[in-house]
């Protein structure tokens, strides 16, 4: 299940790039929801777990991904700490969900992602324990948890 705490959080990553920098693995890249991802957000093709083809860049390492594919792949691949997700654009928010479905992961997002008007979804908020299915369930809940955070 996705969990999300709005606001600042504890323990959170909120420096993903250097985090990725200092963490990846290469066979991380190996995963074909990794593959997918890359190429849906980026555009490139991942030809080992060292090189990326990108049809901007050309043969880059995965530290020259974006910084949202970047956190995907760390959310994806460190279940257990919680990632700054609004490096992320709402491009990325359809595989936020992709991975909550598949394994129970917590972010941490500072703004309002959109994960599509009419998707449905189950996301718990841990700010204040709702389960939402829904982004008309899921906005006014946000709004509430971001609004405290501006007036701290």
């Amino acid at each position: 299940m996705l969990n999300i705490i709005y606001g600042d959080v504890k323990n959170s990553i909120y420096n993903t790039n250097v985090y990725f920098k200092n963490s990846y693995e290469p066979e991380w890249l190996d995963a074909e929801l990794a593959k997918k991802m890359i190429k849906d957000i980026d555009d490139s093709e991942v030809l080992s777990g060292e090189c990326i083809n990108s049809p901007v860049l050309g043969q880059i390492p995965p530290e020259r991904l974006s910084g949202g594919v970047k956190t995907l792949l760390l959310i994806l691949n460190e279940p257990d700490r919680i990632f700054n997700a609004s490096t992320c654009g709402d491009n990325c928010a359809k595989w936020i969900l992709e991975i909550g479905r598949i394994k129970d992961v917590t972010i941490n997002l500072r703004h309002m992602m959109s994960f599509g008007k009419d998707t449905k979804f189950e996301i718990k908020v841990q700010n204040g324990g709702e389960t939402v299915h829904s982004m008309k369930e899921l906005v006014p809940i946000a709004n509430k948890y971001l609004n405290e955070m501006k007036q701290e």
